[in-house]
């Protein structure tokens, strides 16, 4: 694949974003609440405002920051949080990341990528624990061509149980040409996810010292010709700890404000993953780059108020603890019951430890997951009825920013719940989701929908799957 940047130059504004932390370093009481009253109307924040409140330190700032996160994710999203697992599909790479497991010089790495029977166990695997949405992830390597994605795409979507199918695939894997998304696009993926890892391009360059992901500008414009191929559903992502996170959460808001710019639409989505300890690596988190947990749940709220319809990711690299707060403050989607192992969910030997990228924080299985996020009041959802419908990219945030879409989720959330209760939950996940669901029914508006919702659901308890707005 020819790797051309001839004439780009990064967008990511370093002097600026220093210049504005520098600058706003003492905010003010008054301006940081002007902010947050600004906030409080969900039409985001630029570059400056996201840089005072990143340096807003006295806690009744810091509550009200909170509170307001919490109450505009309630308003766009209500209390649904969407379920995926992450499908490891290969780790052989030919880049040489220096936190990252699977960089070509770590010896202690056990090469692996899924045979097709191997490939069609994990998704057999994934579907009996209730999974309908799943993100594939491949190393970097020739092999994993976009003809190879597609492919195992498609493997996937072919792929069906009694009960069980996948209904929507995203992608996190290597930046690709045109002609490369295109190809992948045909498959029926949903997002294409491709975080930056640090958008400091010096400290990218200490990361990234060898392969094809050392050149940061065909990285960073990997998402720009995804657009130029028609996905307009993407993903973009930090992995914390590498650089300064102040910095990282504003070069997210800048690559996010580059893409709406230039294609009339953001990001479906932002990741903010911190980094953890990876096998056979030697490399450490600089104490100076850390994220303690109280500013990662500052960051995550302060992303919510920035970027109100765009989804948030929090990953099972977390804690169980980390997760269970951060999620009240903006985060729209989770992992549950995952493994990152190459053949993990279908096999228990220890060999998949091996062929691990990091190590996880939250181990608990999905009908855990599912069972505590009912218990305290969040509609587990495995909806995929917007992209299969077609209400992707600027259609999808015409619909959001419209506030319609709730109209929909809700109702959605509902059905893909009583779904999941039907044909996976324990008998505890289900008595806590049949509560959940009493308590719920009522607040949906009244209307052709609620009357609809009630014969779909009529029909999920009769046996029919696959009910959705």
């Amino acid at each position: 694949m020819k790797i051309d940047v001839e004439g780009l130059k990064s967008f990511i504004p370093e002097e600026e974003i220093w210049s504005l932390l520098n600058k706003n370093e003492k905010p003010t009481h008054d301006r940081v609440m002007e902010i947050l009253e600004k906030a409080k109307l969900k039409r985001g924040l630029d570059l400056e405002e996201v840089s005072i409140l990143i340096q807003s330190h006295e806690p009744e700032m810091l509550e009200n920051i909170f509170k307001i996160a919490k109450q505009i994710k309630e308003d766009i999203y209500g209390r649904r949080i969407v379920l995926f697992a992450p499908l490891y599909v290969g780790n052989e790479c030919i880049n040489n990341c220096v936190y990252c497991g699977f960089r070509i010089s770590n010896k202690e790495c056990h090469r692996a990528t899924l045979s097709s029977t191997e490939l069609v166990n994990e998704t057999l695997a994934l579907e009996n624990q209730g999974h309908k949405r799943l993100i594939m992830v491949y190393g970097e390597h020739p092999m994993y061509s976009p003809e190879y994605i597609k492919q195992t795409v498609e493997t996937v979507y072919a792929t069906k149980t009694k009960n069980g199918d996948i209904r929507r695939v995203n992608i996190n894997a290597a930046p690709l040409d045109v002609e490369g998304f295109k190809t992948v696009k045909s498959s029926g993926i949903g997002t294409y996810q491709i975080f930056q890892e640090t958008y400091h391009q010096e400290t990218y360059q200490k990361m990234h010292p060898s392969g094809p992901k050392s050149n940061y500008l065909w990285r960073l414009y990997g998402l720009d010709r995804a657009m130029e191929a028609d996905i307009d559903d993407l993903g973009i992502g930090a992995l914390l700890g590498l650089y300064d996170w102040r910095f990282e959460v504003m070069a997210l808001l800048a690559h996010s404000f580059h893409l709406e710019e230039k294609y009339g639409v953001g990001p479906h989505t932002i990741s903010f993953p911190r980094i953890e300890p990876a096998l056979g690596s030697d490399f450490t988190n600089d104490p100076e780059y850390a994220v303690s947990d109280d500013d990662f749940k500052k960051l995550v709220a302060i992303l919510r108020l920035a970027v109100p319809y765009t989804g948030m990711i929090l990953t099972a690299r977390e804690p169980i603890e980390v997760r269970n707060e951060v999620i009240n403050y903006g985060v729209s989607q989770i992992d549950g019951g995952s493994s990152i192992g190459i053949g993990a969910y279908a096999a228990t030997d220890e060999e998949t430890t091996k062929k691990s990228q990091f190590v996880l924080g939250d181990n608990r299985s999905l009908d855990e997951v599912v069972r505590e996020l009912a218990e305290h009041n969040f509609i587990p959802s495995w909806c995929t009825a917007c992209y299969r419908l077609g209400r992707t990219g600027e259609d999808f945030m015409g619909y959001s920013k419209s506030g319609e879409i709730k109209s929909y989720c809700q109702p959605n959330a509902i059905l893909t719940f009583t779904e999941y209760l039907n044909d996976y939950a324990s008998p505890e996940t289900k008595k806590a989701g049949i509560k959940l669901i009493e308590d719920e029914l009522p607040k949906v508006p009244e209307g052709k929908i609620k009357e609809q919702l009630k014969l779909k659901l009529e029909r999920l308890y009769a046996g029919e799957h696959d009910m959705y707005f």
